[in-house]
């Protein structure tokens, strides 16, 4: 939903009808991750997407039906079907996707979650009852936010919320429901405001990642070096880790070389959630590194978990290949930790 809400907010401001497409199944290889969404307008606005552009047509032509008829639909394409040829799918793909006009009250309560970066998971009726078909319920931590689907589905969602951390279906009696999750946005913490840094923070940027850099040097941590950071913290790393918020969605990369700095923020990042830490430096940097960390009281499990020296061996050899490579691995990790989530949900 991120990565459509400003569109979607435009296309309201000028009045459009928008239909809101959401994947719910995946089989094979379908391009799309079950919850993404597509969003599109009945004068034919689009954005988003539900399988890279291989089915967008036959799901928007449904989708324009469901605009005008004010009735979900859920679609199948499979390559086990006709259609599945016809809209692009023979790659061995299928997906389900269900289409229903976007409801403006649980878009703006959506809005509010995901601006304020929490967590927050919403439900989807996809099948049962036809009156029941496409109404919502949006839920964070222990309480329902915005709308109903009967007190008995309420209260049995209501109890597995804290459970879920996936997007998954789920049927209740002769519901059949599809959970989907809202998180807070991948952040990455650059601590150290070093040439790799201003190309790392910029392509972290580029993909969706908060960024937050963290160097008590002026010099090396100002606007005109970092002009598009989420946050930019001039204070030595016990202040600055204060300041901000980690948590199992946060990347951490130290960067400095300085035993003074990035010591500290090594020791502070094993001690936290953050489901990456990567700090530069070569093989003789990092053995030091490590040894003097042990000697401080890091344990060998937790030294296991550094990624040093940092990023993917992809050859890199000036600062923009080596964001690369490091922005890469951190891409890596994180999916990984996401896939396995995934398994424990199943």
């Amino acid at each position: 939903m991120r990565d459509i809400l400003i569109d979607i907010q435009h296309w309201q401001k000028e009045g459009e009808s928008i239909a809101l497409a959401t994947v719910i199944q995946t089989w094979g290889s379908a391009p799309r991750k079950i919850g993404s969404h597509m969003a599109f307008t009945l004068s034919g606005k689009i954005t988003g997407s539900v399988s890279g552009g291989c089915v967008e047509n036959a799901v928007i032509e449904a989708g324009m039906q469901v605009l005008k008829t004010n009735h979900p639909q859920l679609l199948h394409f499979g390559v086990a079907d006709e259609t599945a040829w016809e809209v692009g799918l023979a790659c061995g793909g299928s997906i389900d996707v269900f289409v229903q006009p976007l409801d403006a009250q649980m878009f703006q309560e959506l809005q509010k979650v995901i601006t304020n970066e929490e967590r927050a998971i919403y439900v989807t009726v996809i099948g049962g009852a036809d009156e029941l078909l496409g109404k919502q319920i949006l839920i964070q931590e222990d309480r329902i936010i915005f709308g109903s689907l009967g007190n008995e589905i309420d209260s049995h969602v209501l109890s597995l919320s804290p459970e879920i951390s996936a997007p998954q279906q789920l049927a209740i009696g002769d519901a059949q429901l599809f959970i989907n999750v809202i998180r807070s946005a991948p952040t990455l913490i650059i601590v150290g405001g070093v040439h790799i840094a201003v190309a790392l923070a910029s392509l972290a940027k580029t993909i969706g990642y908060r960024t937050v850099l963290i160097d008590p040097r002026k010099a090396w941590a100002n606007e005109t070096r970092f002009p598009n950071v989420d946050k930019l913290i001039q204070s030595w790393v016990d202040d600055a880790f204060q300041q901000v918020s980690i948590n199992s969605s946060t990347a951490i990369a130290v960067l400095t070389h300085d035993p003074k700095i990035d010591d500290p923020a090594i020791k502070l990042a094993l001690n936290s959630s953050a489901f990456y830490v990567g700090a530069l430096g070569s093989k003789t940097t990092n053995t030091k590194r490590r040894e003097r960390l042990l000697s401080d009281g890091v344990s060998e499990s937790q030294m296991d978990k550094v990624h040093a020296p940092i990023g993917l061996d992809i050859g890199a050899q000036n600062p923009e290949e080596i964001a690369l490579a490091v922005m890469s691995q951190i891409v890596q990790v994180f999916r990984k930790q996401n896939q396995v989530e995934g398994k424990r949900e199943a």
